[in-house]
């Protein structure tokens, strides 16, 4: 968890040098005919986008205290509980939202970022900044699942050995001391799992809370209600289905009830707490400086290659090519129909959000 709260830390002091250093947006170039006219179009009402922000606030925090507690809540109902073929089906459905919120929604906005025509043509149009950032973050993504899966297996072996070792300078009978070892060997097993979950779980909320905060900041540093409107209904939608994904993941990781509500509680803010952020700063935001423009771009892009690498290998792959999946043809068909319904659904709202 201190992973979380050292990356909303990050999250906001990026941001806020984002518009606080006018003197690094006034040494790049003042924008051109497309910027200007890219600026001036749309509809503008700042007392009407107010209202449209304040009830966004409220529905897409309900919406995403829906969606991340709808799994949490599944063990009370007997047919959705982890061990069971329908939650397979529901958590490849929100793996796939997960997937395309990567592809459709985050990498996307990196490119419109550093691609717009108020950052100067070099070095930002002379080279897909997006994509070899998202590699990256892809790759980086991988390093902190591995050293943490490593980390924890090393601990776990020193334990084991440990205790292998006051076995030993122990008189006990040959039978309880093979039972001990073939329940010390179960109990790695679950363990080394149960943290692969915990691990996938925090990457996951990391990768999810850089984007929720930047869409929130772009909303509420926004005046213009005819954008503001549609995306309203959109993002409560993303934030509904992205919670289910987030939340199943949590579920699998079977952490206390603080860690529960903690996750839930961070995931459920980021938005709100973006638009309210962009609301109050939205006299000295500008979403067209550059600099606004590259710290966006650039956090939309690391987002992009964390929720690409763990949609497709923490979850989907992890999950196909498991055990449950693999012993049932017939239930692997239907999880990836749920898989392209959920890709399908999210891409259908990139047209909106």
């Amino acid at each position: 968890m201190a992973l979380n709260l050292r990356l909303h830390t990050l999250i906001f002091l990026l941001l806020l040098f984002s518009f606080s250093t006018p003197s690094f947006s006034d040494s790049i170039p003042s924008p051109n005919s497309q910027c200007e006219a890219q600026l001036q179009q749309g509809c503008h009402d700042s007392a009407k986008a107010l209202k449209l922000k304040l009830i966004a606030i409220a529905s897409i925090l309900v919406a995403s205290m829906i969606g991340v507690c709808l799994p949490l809540f599944s063990r009370a109902v007997p047919v959705l509980q982890p061990e069971r073929k329908p939650f397979a089906i529901v958590k490849a459905f929100a793996s796939g939202v997960i997937l395309a919120t990567g592809y459709m929604h985050v990498l996307p906005d990196s490119f419109d970022c550093l691609t717009s025509p108020c950052l100067p043509e070099n070095p930002w149009r002379k080279f897909p900044f997006s994509t070899f950032i998202a590699m990256l973050s892809a790759v980086m993504t991988l390093m902190l699942d591995s050293f943490s899966m490593s980390r924890y297996n090393k601990k776990l072996m020193q334990d084991q050995e440990a205790a292998d070792e006051e076995e030993k300078n122990e008189d006990r009978k040959e039978i309880s001391d093979n039972f001990g070892k073939e329940e010390g060997i179960i109990e790695k097993k679950l363990g080394s799992q149960l943290q692969r979950y915990r691990v996938v779980a925090q990457l996951l909320e990391a990768g999810i809370v850089v984007h929720s905060v930047v869409i929130g900041l772009s909303m509420g540093a926004s005046d213009n209600p005819c954008t503001i409107t549609p995306l309203i209904a959109a993002l409560c939608f993303h934030q509904l289905f992205e919670g289910m994904g987030l939340g199943g993941c949590i579920l699998q990781a079977e952490y206390r009830l603080k860690m529960k509500a903690i996750m839930v509680f961070f995931f459920s803010v980021t938005t709100p707490f973006g638009i309210a952020l962009g609301i109050g700063l939205s006299n000295v935001y500008s979403e067209n400086s550059p600099t606004a423009l590259i710290v966006v771009g650039i956090l939309n892009a690391l987002s992009a290659g964390l929720l690409n690498y763990m949609a497709l290998v923490d979850l989907l792959a992890h999950d196909f090519m498991g055990p449950k999946l693999q012993a049932n043809i017939k239930l692997q068909i239907w999880a990836y129909v749920a898989v392209l319904l959920g890709v399908g659904g999210m891409s259908l709202m990139a047209k909106w959000a």
